[in-house]
């Protein structure tokens, strides 16, 4: 009994990991929620197209992806602290670099790679992480939603800032201010400083390449991977073209910001609602409703006649659906394999999304300038949500019964 205790290192209080936790997010996921308005002021200053600022948003989505998985392998391994470090830096430092871009390449590298591979080190999978590892399982998943409904919280509080911020000083110097704010997230990750853990204290010691052969040849891992492509590719494309297709369509940048913050605002509620109800209720289910509502709330906008109080409405109905993905996947993912590698397994799952969100980005620049609409992307989003429901709905969360393991 007294080995086993000695073998346990002390947790970190749920008030500890939820507060600092939810700081972090509110800023990392607020900063990023506002970028569709600096779309219009940065192409028309520097004289870009819109697939331009398209393609470097959608390098950013696909960096974060792409380094979501290693930054989860260095939270796994040595916590949290490092990776949220890493990225803080490099998140000030993009965001002043994407000020001071003056071509298409610079700004893709700064406002795409770097701010990409920042948000990998400080967004949901490097959070969600030491939750699992802290929180019991009986309250994970609410957990997690407090920590989502945090970053939509962010995103509510963020826009109208960002927004004044834009119209006060200027683009560039707005961008300046938020490199500022980034950097608080380094104070912020010394609340989430985990004790070193002993080996063995995760149970049966396994590999990383065990635990990416055990994931990827689930059946339910894929499914669940496959269909997290899909909320990348809705949200991105909204949160990146909307206020763009508004201002095509006759309607002030108000409204377009004015509808961002009421996305961030119904967020809080709906993480948090996803979050609950993952204690209750089959997360794959829940997953495929949202998606299937998704698609409904599309359709209804696009078929509704365009008034600042139509897009008021799809902004709120979105908003309860927008992040309210992200508390179950990460909750069954820790549920199906443990929170030995949440981070990274999370982060592999993000990957997708991401790619979607890629697509997301890119495409609406990209067939903007060819037919000159964004018609074509918002009907694919609709179909997409369809497709994510059905993949969702098979997917199963028993855990995993590894055979028991005997030390030598």
């Amino acid at each position: 009994m007294t080995t086993q205790a000695a073998a346990t290192p002390p947790r970190l209080s749920l008030t500890q990991v939820l507060l600092f936790g939810a700081a972090v997010v509110t800023l990392s996921m607020g900063i990023r929620h506002g970028f569709g308005l600096w779309l219009q002021p940065i192409t028309m200053d520097r004289g870009w197209t819109r697939e331009t600022f398209g393609f470097a948003l959608a390098i950013q989505n696909l960096a974060w992806g792409i380094a979501g998985p290693f930054a989860g392998m260095v939270a796994d391994r040595y916590g949290a602290f490092r990776a949220l470090v890493v990225g803080g830096l490099l998140y000030a430092s993009g965001l002043v670099l994407m000020a001071l871009a003056t071509s298409g390449l610079a700004f893709t590298g700064s406002a795409g790679l770097l701010i990409g591979m920042a948000q990998a080190g400080t967004t949901y999978a490097i959070v969600f992480g030491v939750i699992a590892r802290n929180v019991a399982p009986e309250k994970r998943s609410w957990a997690m939603g407090v920590a989502a409904a945090a970053g939509s919280f962010g995103q509510f509080l963020m826009v109208p800032v960002e927004n004044w911020l834009i119209g006060g000083f200027g683009w560039q110097n707005a961008l300046f201010v938020l490199g500022f704010a980034a950097l608080l997230i380094l104070p912020l990750a010394f609340g989430l400083r985990e004790p070193a853990h002993p080996p063995g204290t995760h149970g049966a010691p396994q590999s990383i390449g065990a635990a990416l052969r055990e994931a990827f040849g689930h059946r339910s891992f894929r499914l669940l991977t496959a269909g997290y492509f899909v909320c990348g590719f809705q949200v991105v494309f909204i949160g990146v073209h909307m206020p763009s297709y508004l201002k095509d369509n006759g309607l002030s940048p108000t409204v377009a910001s004015t509808a961002l913050a009421l996305i961030g605002l119904f967020n809080i509620f709906g993480t948090y609602i996803a979050g609950s109800l993952g204690q209750r209720v089959s997360k794959p289910r829940i997953l495929s409703v949202i998606y299937l509502l998704r698609s409904a709330v599309i359709v209804a906008f696009l078929l509704a006649p365009l008034s600042p109080w139509s897009v008021y409405l799809f902004a709120s109905a979105m908003g309860l659906l927008w992040l309210s993905t992200v508390p179950p996947t990460n909750a069954t993912v820790a549920q199906i394999f443990g929170v030995q590698y949440m981070s990274m397994l999370g982060g592999i799952v993000f990957l997708n999304h991401q790619f979607g969100s890629f697509l997301g980005a890119w495409l609406g620049g990209k067939l903007y300038e060819t037919s000159g609409s964004y018609d074509i992307v918002w009907w694919l989003a609709v179909g997409l949500g369809l497709v994510a429901a059905a993949l969702n709905w098979p997917v199963r969360e028993t855990p995993i019964v590894r055979p028991a393991w005997q030390p030598t």
